[in-house]
């Protein structure tokens, strides 16, 4: 069952039942995809009646920071847990390790996503880098024939939303994988181009605080949150 937030279905799950349910879809027949939604993706969601569908069509739909939580329960409709992208792929990528599977890193600037597969490929041993391309392409065809041929059981593609829950939609089941993660930003930070909020801010809710602090320009998209909460409020009153 999905607990429905100003429209978008989220799956009530905790972490490692998400991640069991992902190594589940990975060997099942078939092109699956997971979206982990924050509140900026849901006011999109709002706005953009394609990438609401791109969303709630996904096998696996995780909330991505605190203000999906705290909207989930001021909605009267509480959702187990946060279960955030970059560390959903973490859990995800050691049990493909422990099985030998293979992963292809789509999106970020030109070399990111090399960086990104060196470090992972130390940092879970057993785990096999398909391929990598950046986000900076104009024709979807030759990157879902690179995917098709490099017999990838997983692509994480990090194209930004919707850009990458549209993608996934449309081109999923050509790449022949059985498994597409949208993860924004996650590869910057496998590459080490971007840091992640430590632990203690993390834990308490104020990583996107910690972004903001370091990435002033993200204002803009940050706004979204109090609006995010505006709408949750708003919908609170009507039922």
């Amino acid at each position: 069952m999905r607990i429905d937030v100003l429209g978008v279905g989220f799956d009530n799950v905790t972490m490692g039942e998400a991640v069991d349910r992902a190594m589940e879809l990975m060997h099942q027949p078939g092109a699956h995809v997971v979206v982990t939604p924050n509140p900026e993706i849901v006011e999109v969601c709002r706005q953009d009646p394609a990438a609401r569908e791109a969303v709630n069509s996904a096998d696996l739909v995780l909330p991505d920071g605190i203000g999906v939580i705290k909207g989930a329960a001021m909605l009267g409709t509480p959702l187990k847990e946060k279960t955030p992208g970059i560390e959903f792929a973490g859990y995800l990528m050691e049990r493909m390790a422990g099985e030998g599977l293979s992963l292809y890193l789509l999106g970020a600037k030109p070399g990111v996503a090399e960086q990104a597969a060196e470090k992972l490929a130390a940092q879970y041993p057993g785990l096999k880098i398909a391929g990598t391309h950046d986000g900076y392409f104009k024709e979807d065809g030759p990157i879902v024939e690179a995917i098709a041929s490099s017999g990838a059981d997983c692509v994480f593609v990090c194209l930004g939303a919707p850009k990458q829950e549209l993608w996934m939609r449309k081109n999923g089941p050509a790449t022949g994988t059985r498994l597409l993660c949208g993860l924004g930003g996650s590869l910057d930070v496998f590459a080490g181009v971007v840091e992640r909020a430590p632990k203690f801010w993390s834990d308490h809710g104020l990583e996107w605080f910690y972004r903001l602090c370091k990435e002033p320009k993200r204002i803009g998209r940050m706004m979204k949150l109090p609006l995010f909460l505006v709408h949750v409020k708003q919908e609170k009153k009507k039922k």
